[in-house]
């Protein structure tokens, strides 16, 4: 925000041609395209799992295959190939809404003991996702798998590449309106998150799902609720990521975004997602990896080579600016360090 603010440019590809170099564009830009690829496939992971538990609540057995094949062709492809999607935009208040559900309905659960051994839904769930402790306690912090946590919070909190644009659709913008908004969005997201994280692992321990919800039973109907927000959240919210995934390509590419070749790579690339998502082993997996190589790189190590570049170009930076621009390569040096070991976590996790 603060680099589109000096510069006058309005996308974060130009920002970084303004202030590192029009010929080397195309790394933020391919970055925020893997990474949008990434949330969606993240979306697509959850919903199947999601879906299969709602069906047999209602008694219906299923398997992720067909459930997420029915999906993808009845459901999320129309979405995706409608043109104007500003009539889902109110969806996103019902997905916030359903967040704050779901942290209300696991603590109540949590705090009931419902999901304890001797709890009515104890014994309802599969060996592997009932609650399991260990001994490590909060020292666990500070080994090395602590970084496939941080990775996975790079991914839950990257919205960098959307700032200018948040800048620049701002009423009468102006930095320290900027700083509120983001500042009061972030805390609010932060609180949910680390609430639901908590009961979650409060609740299962080491058995908790890259999916929490997995966790629940499916005759809990308290929960149950909560993975109805969740579907009707990220289908609405589907078509909204993978816009920004496919418009992604087409400026990689150099293509003209016709009709006809927006349908074309929209069947492609969901197509292609929608086979990850089946063969993905976990969606923490998903999310620890993409969060440790391209979060991390558009959280940390981008902004602080586009800021350091700004501030360079400024003919009036004062002497705070400067100092900010250490911290910023400080703070762009520890990502590259947490994404290194994060990506290394991630992928022994898988064996």
């Amino acid at each position: 925000g603060r680099c589109c603010a000096y510069t006058n440019t309005r996308s974060y590809r130009d920002a970084w041609s303004a202030t590192v170099s029009p010929s080397t564009s195309w790394l933020p830009a391919t970055t925020v395209t893997i990474m949008t690829c990434c949330a969606i496939l993240a979306y697509s992971m959850f919903l199947g799992d999601t879906c299969v538990n709602l069906l047999s609540t209602l008694g219906i057995a299923s398997s992720k295959v067909p459930v997420t094949l029915g999906l993808t062709g009845f459901v999320l492809l129309p979405l995706c190939l409608m043109k104007n999607l500003s009539s889902l935009a109110p969806f996103s208040l019902v997905g916030s809404l359903g967040m704050v559900y779901t942290a209300v309905a696991m603590s109540f659960r949590y705090f009931s003991g419902a999901y304890a051994p001797t709890g009515k839904f104890g014994m309802d769930m599969a060996a592997s996702l009932r609650p399991k402790f260990g001994t490590v306690g909060a020292t666990g912090i500070f080994t090395p798998a602590a970084a496939i946590c941080v990775s996975m919070l790079s991914t839950a909190f990257t919205a960098h590449f959307n700032a200018p644009k948040f800048y620049t659709e701002l009423k009468d913008k102006t930095l320290p309106k900027y700083y509120k908004v983001v500042s009061t969005s972030f805390t609010i997201s932060a609180a949910i998150f680390a609430l639901i994280a908590s009961i979650g692992f409060l609740t299962f321990g080491s058995h908790s799902s890259g999916l929490i919800l997995n966790n629940y039973s499916t005759k809990d109907s308290l929960m149950s609720l909560s993975r109805i927000a969740v579907v009707i959240s990220l289908t609405f919210s589907y078509p909204l990521a993978f816009v920004g995934a496919r418009d992604g390509f087409l400026d990689l590419l150099k293509i003209k975004g016709t009709p006809k070749t927006q349908n074309v790579l929209t069947v492609a690339l969901l197509s292609v997602i929608t086979f990850l998502a089946l063969v993905a082993p976990d969606v923490s997996f998903v999310m620890a990896f993409a969060g440790a190589v391209f979060g991390n790189a558009l959280i940390y190590v981008f902004p602080a080579l586009m800021f350091r570049g700004a501030i360079k170009k400024k003919a009036d930076a004062t002497r705070s600016q400067k100092l900010e621009v250490k911290l910023a390569t400080g703070s762009g040096v520890a990502g590259l360090v947490m994404g290194l070991l994060g990506a290394k976590m991630a992928i022994a996790s898988l064996y």
